[in-house]
C-alpha cells in the first residue's frame, strides 16, 4: 500500500470510513432480522451496487420485514406494494386523471404511484400477472417512467427489494426473463437454525422489542455507491468474470454440462452485475480492491436467475447451482 497515489490513499480511508458505517448499520439490522448474516450482506451489497434483489423463500422468513428495516436504517423514503393476481400496472406506476381547471377547461393530472419512492417493496412479486410484474422493466432500468408518453423520473436512489413465493406455491407466475434480469440478485432466504429461532420466538413475542435508528440517508447512500465504481479491479479479476460469465452461455461454453442442460446463459448484464457487486463487497470489507474470492462467494446469486435449465437436465435433477459450481472449479 505504500505506492498508493495520494488520490488512492484518500479513496482508502474513505472506504475506511464507510465500511465501518456499514459495519453499524448490519448491526442496527441485526437487531429486527437474527441469523440471516448472508442475506443481510447480500442485501446490502446489492444496494451499494446500485442494483435490484429478488428475494426467494417461503412466507414467514422475515423477507418483508428485512425491506421495512432496509428501509429505516438507510434513511430511504419506502413504498409497498402487495402483488396479487388482480393488480394492475396503473396501481404500480400511476394514472392520469381527467381534472376541470378554474379556468372550466379540462387537463389530464398525474397522480404518481407507489413506484415514486426509493426503496420499493415489491411483496410477493410473483403472485402478479405477467403484464403487471412487466410494468417494472422501464422502472427498474432507466430509473424513470413513461406514462401517456410523458416520461417521469423517479427519486435517487431508487431500489426494488421484491420477494417471491417459491415458484411450485398455488398462484404464481413466473417472472419474464427480461425482469428476472433486471435484478442484480437472486438471494435465497432459508429456514432459521434451532438457536436463531429460540431467540426469534422470545424476542419477537415480547412487549419490548429493539427500535433502531437511520444510519445513513439518501445522499450518502448516492456518495456510497459512486465510491463503489471508483474502486480499481485487476486485471485477473475482471478476467476471471468474463471467463466465468462466457463459459455459462451454451453458445461459447466449452463445458459439455453447460451446452447439453441449458437453454441460454447470463447476458453482459450478468458481467457489470458481478463487477459491481465485488466492488460493493471489498467496500464493506474495507479493502481496496476486490479478489478472486470475491467472484467466487458471489457467482451464485448474480448468476442463478439469469440461467435456464433444458427439459433434460430436470429430468436427470441436475440444478443451476451444481453447474454454477463446476464452472467456478478453476477459479479455486
Amino acid at each position: 500500500m505504500e505506492n498508493l497515489s495520494h488520490s488512492d490513499e484518500k479513496t482508502l480511508e474513505q472506504i475506511h470510513a464507510l465500511s465501518e458505517k456499514f459495519s453499524h448499520l448490519k448491526d442496527e439490522i441485526g437487531l429486527k432480522i437474527f441469523g440471516q448474516d448472508q442475506v443481510i450482506e447480500q442485501t446490502l451489497i446489492t444496494v451499494l451496487a446500485g442494483g435490484h434483489a429478488l428475494l426467494i423463500g417461503v412466507p414467514g422468513l422475515a423477507k418483508t420485514r428485512l425491506a421495512e428495516t432496509l428501509g429505516i436504517v438507510l434513511g430511504l423514503s419506502e413504498k409497498r406494494i402487495q402483488f396479487t393476481p388482480d393488480l394492475m400496472p396503473a396501481d404500480i406506476l400511476g394514472s392520469e386523471i381527467l381534472e376541470k381547471g378554474d379556468d372550466g377547461k379540462q387537463h389530464f393530472h398525474f397522480i404518481k404511484g407507489p413506484v415514486f419512492s426509493q426503496l420499493l417493496m415489491a411483496d410477493e412479486i410473483n403472485r402478479a400477472s405477467p403484464r403487471t410484474q412487466s410494468a417494472l422493466l422501464q422502472a427498474m432500468q432507466e430509473k424513470q417512467v413513461t406514462i401517456a408518453g410523458v416520461p417521469y423520473d423517479l427519486p435517487a436512489p431508487f431500489h426494488v427489494l421484491a420477494t417471491q413465493n417459491p415458484i411450485d406455491q398455488e398462484g404464481t407466475y413466473p417472472l419474464p426473463e427480461a425482469q428476472l434480469d433486471r435484478f442484480l440478485m437472486q438471494i435465497d432466504v432459508d429456514y432459521p437454525d434451532s438457536d436463531t429461532e429460540r431467540r426469534i420466538l422470545l424476542e419477537t413475542t415480547s412487549n419490548h422489542e429493539s427500535e433502531i435508528h437511520p444510519i445513513l440517508n439518501g445522499a450518502e447512500l448516492i456518495r456510497a455507491q459512486e465510491l463503489v465504481r471508483d474502486i480499481p479491479v485487476s486485471d485477473h479479476v475482471i478476467e476471471a468474470i468474463l471467463t466465468l460469465v462466457r463459459s455459462a452461455r451454451p453458445e461459447s461454453s466449452d463445458n459439455s454440462l453447460v451446452t447439453q442442460y441449458l437453454t441460454w446463459g447470463p447476458g453482459p448484464r450478468a458481467s457489470q452485475a458481478l463487477i459491481l457487486a465485488v466492488r460493493a463487497k471489498a467496500l464493506l470489507d474495507g479493502r481496496y480492491s476486490p479478489s478472486i474470492d470475491d467472484v467466487i462467494s458471489l457467482a451464485l446469486p448474480i448468476l442463478k436467475h439469469r440461467m435456464a435449465l433444458s427439459y433434460s437436465a430436470r429430468a436427470e435433477n441436475l440444478t443451476v447451482e451444481k453447474i454454477i459450481s463446476v464452472l467456478l472449479e478453476p477459479l479455486r
